[in-house]
């Protein structure tokens, strides 16, 4: 081991050299890479949550108990309300589609619950911070 000293006479006979300071508990190591998801992997998997949303299990009762049947179309019309939703930066939204009403946690792309016109005559829609026609 060879130590960078720039005048041995200084140092003292039997003295050890002082090493460079250890860094701080729990700070990261410079020279150990930084372990976590790929670019291609965050990519793809925002991919994937922009292209489709999920249906929680009340939305799936209300959908069934209501008769509310969803086609593509219909579908792809939510995922894109929700996506306008999500680049305004809401958080909770109601998505009409075709005169029905889906509350959904935009963050989350899943749809809380569904309201079909014929139920929708005295429901107020709380707790949501925006509106979309799609």
């Amino acid at each position: 081991m060879s130590l960078n000293v720039p005048n041995a006479a200084l140092v003292p006979p039997g003295v050890a050299p002082v090493a460079a300071p250890a860094p701080p508990a729990g700070a990261p190591r410079r020279d150990a890479p930084v372990q976590g998801p790929s670019f291609q992997e965050v990519l793809r998997s925002r991919t994937q949550e922009a292209q489709g949303v999920e249906f929680s299990r009340h939305a799936l009762q209300r959908l069934e108990r209501r008769g509310i049947e969803l086609g593509e179309q219909t579908l792809a019309r939510l995922s894109d309300g929700v996506e306008r939703a999500a680049g305004k930066g809401s958080r909770e939204s109601v998505v009409f589609v075709d005169g029905t009403a889906f509350v959904v946690s935009v963050r989350n792309r899943t749809v809380i619950t569904a309201v079909d016109p014929e139920h929708m005559r005295e429901h107020v829609f709380t707790n949501i911070d925006s509106a979309v026609i799609a």
